[in-house]
């Protein structure tokens, strides 16, 4: 009898398995269904369209099912709904939604790859006219519609989508407002990173950003259109336009309701071959939880890449082969107008949850030679574990290239490397591309001087509150006296690096060293640490930090 593969979803986990398991099975039959009437589409492509820089919204999708169809032998139903599950009966009930048809269809092996939704709060007026997700085609198509319209928006939620979000909008001349409830916008990165990045916003793109405050409800006009956002502060804000980037919800129920083991996150529980709790089940992507390699800990952290890799696992596996999914070290990177954020791994806060006693490593540096005209700015923190030295987790920001910084870091995550391991990496090496010692080498270096305890610091957190406290301490500032002018931390003194010894020879107190981004400080301090100079550290990330606190 030939075997039956039913796949239930058509994004990325879905259309990636299909054609994995027609390269691995020719004969097997495949069949897809899935509810939507787009498959095989890019969703992270969704704001450069409604930016305009994609025209047409059909060049978001990959594969049609006409494609499936005459090249793979595969039979895509678009809106056809799964409405049922029947392991032990290895079927599944259909519903076609045009016609309201039912009918069972029989699989030897299952996929279940049903995604994710956009989460929608329930609140009074959340169904008024121009309020918007951004999920699937359809959702960014209307979105750039109504925007042709519109001169003021609002979006709840500054994580990616929201954030992504802001250069398409203000492409289009659109006054915007962005709200969230958490002290900060980006939250899976630490404060002290995404506040640059905030004040970028706010300063050089003109946009406002409310934090700390939540969405309370929806206020309409008398033709049923949103016309402001109330908050739970009591703020009201005049809006054209919301847009709820309040993140995704995995869609779980059908496998729920089937029996299928539901995991610790709130997602699909499977091995590492993406097998459920019935063998013959699989699940792949944003419906499923994995492990995070760097804790070991079960994780759910939908991405599409991460889809892809899930979904051609389960196919290797389904068609008879042997292949793992080891989990993910939770990379991403969001382009936010020119700055680049990018993280992998642990950040502070989630280190100092998990327990871990760590160190950190902040600085700013060129991303380039720093005499060639394109070079950037980018700003780095690493984290390691204290009593292992193991790398935990790395986040780049700046205008420069930040993501490149992070794929290496990344890479060395799933090698379990030591910082130590780390600085021997042969890193590529021109000056278009990078300085002669890489900035991430050079982080790595700073975090094992820490280790080692060859150099002291203090975080910008850490030192307002010292300086609450001991007003002993001497703050030397080592920028050129015009930066000094310009800002300074107060009561700091500052003192030129020729003067410097002689001034901390003289002084009986702690001396903490500060200058621009935390890389010229840090060299000083090791410097004088190693010439006997006792009650010496510098500040993390330098004054960049220090004053955006």
């Amino acid at each position: 009898m030939q075997k039956h593969l039913i796949i239930i979803g058509g994004v990325a986990a879905g259309t990636k398995a299909a054609a994995k398991a027609r390269r691995e099975s020719p004969d097997m039959k495949i069949t897809l269904y899935t509810d939507s009437q787009y498959i095989s589409y890019s969703a992270c492509g969704m704001p450069y369209y409604i930016e305009d820089l994609i025209k047409d919204e059909k060049r978001l999708i990959v594969r049609t099912p006409e494609y499936f169809k005459e090249r793979e032998d595969i039979d895509i139903h678009i809106k056809h709904k799964v409405t049922r599950i029947l392991p032990e009966e290895y079927r599944v009930e259909v519903e076609n939604l045009e016609t309201g048809e039912k009918f069972f269809d029989e699989y030897s092996k299952l996929l279940i790859a049903t995604g994710s939704r956009a989460f929608v709060p329930d609140i009074e007026g959340v169904d008024l006219q121009n309020i918007f997700v951004l999920k699937d085609i359809d959702d960014a198509v209307g979105i750039k519609k109504h925007l042709k319209h519109c001169k003021k928006a609002v979006i709840i939620g500054g994580g990616y989508i929201g954030l992504e979000l802001l250069e398409a909008f203000q492409a289009h001349n659109i006054d915007l407002t962005m709200i969230d409830r958490s002290p900060q916008i980006l939250n899976t990165f630490d404060l002290d990173i995404s506040s640059h990045i905030q004040k970028y916003l706010i300063e050089e793109k003109n946009i406002k950003i409310i934090t700390n405050d939540s969405l309370k409800k929806l206020i309409g006009d008398d033709k049923g259109f949103v016309k402001q956002v109330e908050t739970s502060g009591g703020k009201l804000i005049n809006a054209e336009m919301v847009i709820l980037a309040l993140g995704v919800r995995p869609n779980i129920e059908l496998a729920k309701d089937a029996g299928i083991e539901i995991g610790e996150t709130g997602a699909i529980k499977v091995n590492e071959r993406m097998q459920t709790n019935f063998s013959d089940i699989f699940a792949a992507g944003d419906c499923v939880e994995t492990i995070n390699t760097v804790t070991g800990k079960n994780v759910w952290i939908p991405l599409g890449s991460t889809a892809n890799k899930m979904g051609r696992t389960a196919a290797i596996n389904i068609t008879g082969g042997y292949e793992e999914f080891k989990g993910v070290t939770g990379s991403m990177v969001v382009k936010i107008f020119d700055y680049t954020a990018s993280k992998t791994g642990l950040s502070e806060k989630e280190a100092k949850d998990l327990g871990y006693d760590y160190v950190i490593a902040i600085l700013s540096h060129r991303d380039k030679s720093g005499y060639m005209p394109d070079a950037k700015e980018i700003t780095i923190k690493m984290i390691a574990e204290k009593s292992s030295g193991r790398i935990l987790g790395a986040q780049v920001i700046g205008k420069g290239d930040a993501d490149k910084r992070v794929n290496v870091v990344a890479a060395a995550l799933t090698a379990n490397m030591t910082v130590k391991d780390f600085m021997g990496i042969d890193l590529t090496y021109a000056p278009p591309y990078s300085p002669s010692i890489d900035p991430i080498l050079v982080a790595a270096q700073m975090l094992y001087s820490k280790l080692k305890k060859e150099v002291g610091s203090i975080t910008p957190e850490e030192l307002q509150e010292y300086l609450k406290e001991k007003e002993s301490a001497a703050i030397v500032d080592i920028r050129t006296p015009s930066e000094f002018k310009a800002w300074h931390i107060e009561n700091s003194l500052n003192i030129s690096l020729e003067d410097l010894e002689e001034k901390i020879g003289q002084a009986n107190k702690e001396t903490i060293l500060c200058c621009e981004g935390g890389m010229e400080s840090y060299l000083i301090a090791l410097k004088l640490t190693e010439k006997g100079y006792q009650n010496i550290r510098f500040v993390d990330g330098g004054i960049n930090f220090f004053k955006n606190i």
